[in-house]
């Protein structure tokens, strides 16, 4: 599924292609939710980083990229994870990480394109949610300490989902 996005000002737009477009996981970590969330968490979907192009003439385009502590002994450790966001407006666009060359993160705040309904969702990093934030739980929905146990391909493939 191709996918189109931008930022607020229109100063970078983007297109990918997508096998999992369906917005359905909730990641509440510190990182998400203060770069990219609205209501205390943030979507990223999956997407192609081969078929990423980027039209960015102003070159607003900037990279962010996290300190991890480690919650025992206090020791940072710069994640290898890239969130590509707008010096303009700010808008977070994707993330990417060398580690997975392949894959691109889309925020789904930035897609312009409409995406799928989840027919439920997966909230992960609750550990780290804020106690001001309310974690709206379908029956279905499942939840999750740190990271959920299956992968966003496996989640789309399992309910029919994956989109070629």
């Amino acid at each position: 599924m191709a996918l189109k996005g931008s930022c607020r000002c229109g100063a970078v737009r983007f297109t990918v292609q997508s096998h999992t477009p369906v917005p359905y996981q909730r990641c509440y970590c510190s990182i998400c939710r203060k770069t990219a969330g609205g209501g205390g968490y943030a979507i990223n979907l999956g997407a192609d980083n081969r078929t990423l192009e980027i039209e960015d003439p102003g070159k607003a385009i900037r990279i962010f990229r996290a300190e991890i502590a480690d919650e025992d002994d206090g020791h940072c450790e710069v994640s290898t994870g890239e969130r590509n966001f707008c010096s303009k407006c700010a808008t977070a666009l994707w993330l990417f990480s060398p580690e997975w060359p392949d894959l691109a993160h889309p925020f789904a705040s930035a897609i312009d394109s409409e995406l799928p309904v989840p027919p439920s969702r997966v909230h992960l990093m609750l550990k780290y949610k804020p106690a001001w934030v309310a974690v709206n739980r379908d029956p279905h929905d499942r939840c999750f300490d740190l990271y959920p146990d299956q992968s966003l391909e496996d989640w789309h493939k399992q309910r029919h989902l994956w989109v070629e």
